[in-house]
């Protein structure tokens, strides 16, 4: 049984067709990823799937519901998260009023304090600077940031759009080893979207590869790792 599924999804920007009818599942409590090369279309699928970019055609299933036609912050509310390419933190406010933003649509304060706490665990470095302004974080820890504002909005699927771009390599490792421990520990579910291959098929259950537009692979990670097409093309020979 899948948490989402994507059926025959056609998107265009005006007159140009950018995704030409793919389809993918992701099961509950599995890591899934997309690679591909620029301009393949990988940011462009996160986007629809939150909401943000609407569909030609094509149907977007999570949770057993049509999703393709709601609003974002609706998308949200279902237990869909998105952490978008480029962190798009609130630079302007501090560490802690970015992380009560991702709480925005909860209610209980209990559970938001305790987000709060898991959050700070996940990542020590946000409790240290929680007064910091954002803006004047590093690149990784706007991205543990990004992270830490999706899940407080308490995520039963949490996608993830180049959490290695602009990031020193050592917090890259960390950053994802905290996207292993979100899944493996809390059960949420993550799509990936990842130009790092190599990084994405070591976390990743099952993988997609996304070309101009087209699904072309789909593959437990080991095969796709093994794969000639795929290590020629994404990992280095």
């Amino acid at each position: 049984m899948s948490l989402l599924e994507v059926r025959d999804l056609h998107v265009n920007y005006g007159a140009i067709n950018v995704l030409h009818g793919i389809s993918l599942r992701v099961a509950p409590k599995e890591v899934v990823t997309l690679i591909g090369g620029n301009g393949a279309g990988k940011t462009t699928t996160l986007r629809t799937l939150s909401g943000l970019v609407r569909a030609r055609s094509g149907t977007v299933v999570f949770d057993g519901k049509p999703i393709d036609s709601l609003p974002p912050h609706e998308i949200v509310r279902l237990g869909l998260g998105h952490v978008p390419e480029g962190r798009m933190v609130f630079a302007n406010l501090t560490v802690h009023e970015n992380l009560q933003m991702g709480a925005y649509l909860q209610r209980d304060r209990a559970a938001i304090a305790r987000e709060l706490e898991y959050v700070f665990t996940l990542f020590p470095r946000l409790k240290e600077r929680h007064r910091q302004i954002a803006g004047t974080l590093s690149g990784g820890e706007q991205q543990m940031l990004a992270i830490g504002r999706a899940l407080m909005g308490q995520p039963r699927f949490l996608m993830l759009d180049e959490p290695s771009l602009g990031i020193a390599p050592l917090l890259v490792k960390t950053i994802f080893a905290k996207i292993s421990e979100i899944n493996r520990e809390r059960g949420i579910t993550v799509l990936l979207v990842e130009q790092n291959a190599n990084l994405a098929l070591e976390v990743a259950h099952r993988g997609y590869v996304l070309e101009t537009g087209r699904i072309t692979l789909e593959d437990a990670s080991p095969a796709l790792r093994a794969n000639p097409q795929v290590r020629s093309a994404y990992l280095g020979g």
